[in-house]
C-alpha cells in the first residue's frame, strides 16, 4: 500500500501542481528534458504533461536506443541479412525499424525469407548458435548502459564455450557523451534534466554529476511511477528557481551512488569506448561501446565488414529533431498522417520507447 500511495497515486497532486505554477510565475518559462524512453512512455501514460502549468515544458531527449540508431546502420544490417548462412537475432523493436527506404525492415526481410529471429535476451541468441552450428548467428546488441552488461556477459560466455559461429554487432551507446553533444549543439535551451533510472541503476547516480558540476544544470535521477515523475519535476523547478543546481537521486529504492559493480566490471572487461553515429546528433566520439581486441573473433563488425553509410536518411522523417527536443512529435508533418505505428516512417513511431509512439498512443505530446 505504501508503494501505491506514494508512487503510483501520490497524494495532494493539486497542491504540487499549484506549487509548480507559483514557481513558473516567479521564474518565467522552464524547459526540462527527460532522457529515457521508459520515462517518455510513463510521462505520456500518466498524463503528466497535461497537468503541468503553462510555461513549464517537458521535452523528450535521446533516450530511446532504437530511435537513435541511424538509418545507415539499419541499411547495413539489412544488407547483412542477405548474407548466406547468416541468422540475425535481436529485440523486437529493432526488427520493425525501417532503413532509408520506407517499409524496408528486418521484419519485411524475414517475410521474404531472411533468417531473422526475435529474442528477449542475448542468452537466447547464444542458444540459437549452439543449436545451429552450420549458421553464423549475429546478435544485434542495441541499447544504452542498461543492456550493455547483458551483452558483455554474453560475449564472455561465447568465448568460454568457444562458440565460433556467434558474434555481436554492437550498436550500444553511452549516455554521457550524447548529453554533452546535445548541450553543445546550436539551439540547446533546456534548464534541467530528468535522468534515466534504468541507466543510473547500472552506472550509479554519480554518473550524472557532470550536469550540475560542469554545466550548471540541475539533474534528478527518477523512477517511473507518476509520483516519481511529479516529484522529480518539482525538484528540478525548485533548483531552477533557486539558482542552485545539483544532482539528486529520487529513485533511491533502486539506484545507488556507485551503481551495479558486477555489471560495470563485465562492461569494462569486454567493451571500450568508440566513436558512434547517433540519429539527430551525428558522430559523437567515445559514445559507443565496441568489443575489445581480445573479442575480435566474436565482433560482427570485424567479422563481416560492417560499414554503414553516414549519409543515409529516412525520407521526410523528423525523428532526429524530436530526439534533440527541437520538435514535438505532433508538429512533424508526417505524424498521424503518413507515419503511424501500423505504418511507421521513422523509429520514433516504431519503438515502445519512442516519443512519437507515446504521443500517438496517448495523444498528449
Amino acid at each position: 500500500m505504501r508503494f501505491d500511495r506514494e508512487f503510483r497515486r501520490p497524494p495532494n497532486v493539486d497542491g504540487a501542481i499549484e506549487a509548480l505554477r507559483a514557481i513558473v510565475r516567479e521564474t518565467g518559462p522552464i524547459r526540462l528534458m527527460e532522457i529515457c524512453g521508459t520515462h517518455t512512455m510513463a510521462i505520456a501514460k500518466s498524463g503528466l504533461r497535461a497537468l503541468l502549468p503553462e510555461g513549464l515544458e517537458l521535452l523528450s531527449g535521446p533516450g530511446c536506443p532504437v530511435c537513435v540508431t541511424p538509418a545507415g546502420a539499419i541499411d547495413a544490417i539489412l544488407r547483412l541479412s542477405e548474407e548466406p548462412g547468416v541468422l540475425l537475432a535481436s529485440y523486437g523493436d529493432l526488427l520493425r525499424v525501417p532503413g532509408s527506404a520506407r517499409g524496408d525492415s528486418l521484419l519485411r526481410r524475414r517475410s521474404l525469407g531472411a533468417r531473422v529471429r526475435t529474442v528477449y535476451s542475448p542468452v537466447e541468441a547464444l542458444a540459437i548458435a549452439e543449436e545451429n552450428p552450420s549458421l553464423e548467428i549475429v546478435f544485434l546488441g542495441v541499447g544504452f548502459e542498461t543492456t550493455a552488461p547483458g551483452t558483455a556477459a554474453c560475449l564472455l560466455e561465447a568465448r568460454e564455450r568457444g562458440l565460433s559461429n556467434f558474434a555481436v554487432l554492437s550498436l550500444l551507446k553511452r549516455t554521457e557523451p550524447a548529453l554533452r553533444a546535445l548541450i553543445a549543439a546550436p539551439g540547446f535551451a533546456v534548464n534541467g534534466f530528468l535522468c534515466p533510472g534504468h541507466v543510473a541503476a547500472i552506472t550509479g547516480a554519480r554518473a550524472f554529476a557532470f550536469l550540475p558540476e560542469e554545466y550548471r544544470l540541475p539533474a534528478v535521477v527518477a523512477g517511473f511511477e507518476p509520483g516519481d515523475l511529479l516529484f522529480a519535476v518539482w525538484r528540478l523547478a525548485c533548483m531552477v528557481r533557486d539558482g542552485v543546481p545539483s544532482l539528486e537521486n529520487e529513485y533511491t529504492r533502486v539506484v545507488t551512488d556507485e551503481g551495479n559493480r558486477p555489471a560495470l566490471a563485465a562492461m569494462e572487461a569486454v567493451f571500450e569506448p568508440s566513436s558512434a553515429v547517433w540519429r539527430g546528433l551525428g558522430e559523437i566520439p567515445e559514445s559507443g561501446l565496441a568489443p575489445k581486441e581480445e573479442f575480435a573473433a566474436w565482433d560482427a563488425e570485424k567479422k563481416f565488414g560492417f560499414s554503414p553509410s553516414p549519409a543515409a536518411e529516412t525520407g521526410g522523417c523528423r525523428c532526429g529533431d524530436v530526439i534533440r527536443g527541437m520538435l514535438r512529435p505532433r508538429d512533424c508533418p508526417l505524424f498521424g498522417r503518413l507515419c503511424t505505428p501500423a505504418d511507421p516512417v521513422g523509429p520514433c513511431m516504431v519503438s515502445g520507447e519512442g516519443a512519437c509512439a507515446a504521443a500517438y498512443r496517448y495523444r498528449n505530446l
